[in-house]
């Protein structure tokens, strides 16, 4: 070494330490990934056996508040492990490319100057050189290995994680969760008996056949029949809009309020009280409905179908079904989405004439009423690891789509009329599953969206930014609400933000008490409303954020707070909502149980509420 040091140059010298101390680095991140994927799989951090075992023991005596209570501990604990672990996981892996990416660029620089300054030596140094090559091959070869094997098993400690996480945060093992599945693919044929009994003839739901979960001409009534039988079709002037309509997700404007009166607070799904109908929809959909005047519309999908209904709002009866297929640009093969995100999870939007759907492979459409396809393009296959989920928005003449993916964020608006792009910007931000919100903010209106690390206000005319304020971050899932001037933000293992509008925004107040990674928030000039998806119901002052009230439930939330005239109606993922008043103290006002899993958002309408479960779709109402 001594004698082949001195033809070295000290940048050379210098090029040769960076190279060794990124390739111990790199090393030493190479082991401690395959370390931590051995450990993951020998102690499981998630701890889902524990907390399978837990939850047995709890049908087995569900009057064991302490149990229940260790179950909520221990529920807390498994998603601070799940994020701190994918956390770990994708900045080691981040860590290790840069390693790695500096000592090739150490090794380039010196091979290129080299080549420059070639060395002229005795053979017994060319000797020595040429051992020294063989050498740097082999443990270059050795290196790549080692790095591809830590990178490999980085994926898998990720995707075991996931898995696990989802089995956990069910609190059902796999095989029973797998039987739950597999039974509530399997749509019942008719209506319970003693609902039958109770409800006219032409309020008995439509059904999918189990074999195929497809509606037949056997299940549905025939376009034929359905035009004889149903009053309203989209013949009819779109002018009864406002009133007696829910135009996209958490309604106008997507701000969790809706303007609805003499809404139910009592019903029963097991014996069918108050029950107007129930329906089996054909493909499953996280998304809620939406409604225009008699209609009402759903999406449903699997991983290459895609369909949109509309049904009669009045009797359950399917109107139609369109499949949204030959769809230009439409990937051949389907995404890989979470099975709690699915393939539809988007909330459609309707203008009164036209009806608009996206679904998880970036396939967006426009339909008119009678369910003919106007116009429909992709924007490009999502690239995000839980599935496209942002909702959509109609303004004036125009559709908003977030759509803040991995490889590309952006937010466009689209022609109704067309599906051209009206106007589009790129977003500086991170992915986020949040939906936009149009909101009057006095003097202008503004969609304002929530993504790492901005919560960002546009124009809907235009496109043109209005305002920005860095105060969030992580994997945003909930949307923002809007009340008085003041814009409200949360996520997971962010914060929550109050933030004061005007020509300048600024924070109004923060907390980091009770965080949500789900269910938007809601908010009145007074209160703000928030649910966390481990099952905490928080009331805060909207102008100084203390906590008035905090009321724990039994179950998961999913779905987001609506508020209804002077009550907030909150369903959590066990179908039992939570009724209670909009005030500073935590007023019950009912808890009917509909008995059927849910993780949407309900909708409102003419003394109804609109209620999608895993497999039917419920109007609750006389």
């Amino acid at each position: 070494m001594e004698n082949n040091e001195k033809y070295l140059s000290k940048n050379e010298q210098f090029w040769q330490r960076i190279v060794w101390i990124a390739g111990a680095f790199s090393f030493i991140i190479c082991v401690l990934i395959i370390v931590n994927y051995a450990q993951i799989n020998r102690l499981d951090p998630i701890n889902t056996e524990v907390i399978n075992k837990l939850v047995e023991r709890l049908n087995q005596n569900p009057e064991d508040n302490e149990l229940r209570e260790e179950i909520r501990e221990m529920d807390l604990l498994v998603r601070k492990a799940y994020f701190t672990n994918q956390w770990q996981i994708r900045t080691g892996g981040y860590m290790l490319l840069i390693g790695v990416a500096i000592a090739i660029i150490g090794l380039q620089v010196i091979i290129t100057n080299r080549k420059k300054n070639p060395q002229i030596s005795d053979t017994r140094d060319q000797d020595l050189l040429q051992k020294q090559k063989i050498t740097r091959r082999w443990v270059s070869l050795g290196g790549t290995l080692v790095v591809t094997t830590a990178l490999a098993f980085a994926y898998l400690s990720h995707q075991s994680l996931e898995n696990r996480f989802e089995i956990a945060a069910e609190g059902e093992p796999q095989e029973i969760e797998q039987q739950n599945i597999s039974t509530e693919e399997t749509v019942s044929e008719s209506i319970d008996e003693d609902v039958a009994d109770d409800l006219p003839p032409e309020q008995t739901q439509v059904v999918a056949d189990n074999q195929n979960d497809s509606v037949t001409e056997s299940t549905i009534l025939k376009e034929e029949e359905l035009e004889s039988s149903v009053v309203t079709t989209s013949s009819e002037p779109a002018t009864t809009s406002g009133e007696d309509s829910f135009t996209n997700f958490r309604g106008p404007g997507g701000n969790g309020i809706s303007t609805q009166k003499n809404i139910p607070e009592n019903w029963n799904g097991e014996t069918g009280e108050n029950i107007a109908w129930k329906v089996a929809i054909p493909l499953r959909g996280f998304n809620s409905p939406i409604i225009w005047g008699n209609k009402v519309f759903l999406s449903g999908a699997e991983e290459l179908r895609r369909e949109v209904y509309c049904l009669n709002r009045n009797s359950g009866e399917f109107i139609w079904t369109a499949k949204v297929e030959n769809v230009p640009g439409s990937p051949v093969k389907g995404p890989e989405v979470a099975n709690y995100t699915g393939y539809a999870a988007p909330t459609m939007a309707t203008d009164g004439k036209r009806v608009f759907a996206i679904f998880s492979n970036g396939d967006i459409t426009a339909l008119d009423m009678d369910g003919n396809q106007i116009w429909a393009r992709n924007l490009g296959a999502p690239v995000n690891h839980y599935g496209h989920s942002s909702s959509l928005m109609v303004y004036n003449d125009k559709v908003i789509v977030q759509y803040d993916q991995k490889n590309l964020a952006q937010i466009l608006a689209l022609s109704v009329n067309n599906g051209e792009t009206v106007w589009s910007k790129t977003r500086d931000v991170k992915i986020s599953w949040a939906s936009p919100v149009i909101v009057n903010t006095g003097n202008r209106m503004g969609i304002i969206l929530a993504a790492e690390p901005f919560v960002i206000s546009y124009d809907p005319d235009t496109g043109n930014e209005l305002w920005r304020l860095d105060c969030i971050y992580g994997e945003v899932g909930p949307s923002v609400a809007y009340a008085d001037g003041i814009v409200f933000s949360v996520n997971d293992y962010s914060k929550l933000a109050a933030i004061k509008i005007g020509d300048t925004p600024e924070i109004l107040w923060e907390s980091e008490e009770y965080l949500s990674d789900i269910p938007s928030p809601v908010a009145t000039d007074k209160y703000l409303f928030l649910a966390t998806s481990y099952g905490v119901i928080v009331c805060y002052d909207a102008k100084k954020g203390t906590i008035l009230w905090e009321h724990e439930i039994d179950n998961t939330i999913y779905a987001s707070p609506m508020i209804v005239e002077d009550k907030v109606y909150l369903v959590d993922k066990q179908g039992i909502m939570y009724i209670f008043r909009v005030d500073k103290e935590y007023i019950p006002v009912a808890q009917p149980e509909l008995g059927e899993k849910i993780v949407c958002t309900p909708a409102f309408a003419e003394g109804k509420i609109y209620l999608r479960g895993y497999d039917h779709l419920y109007c609750i109402g006389k």
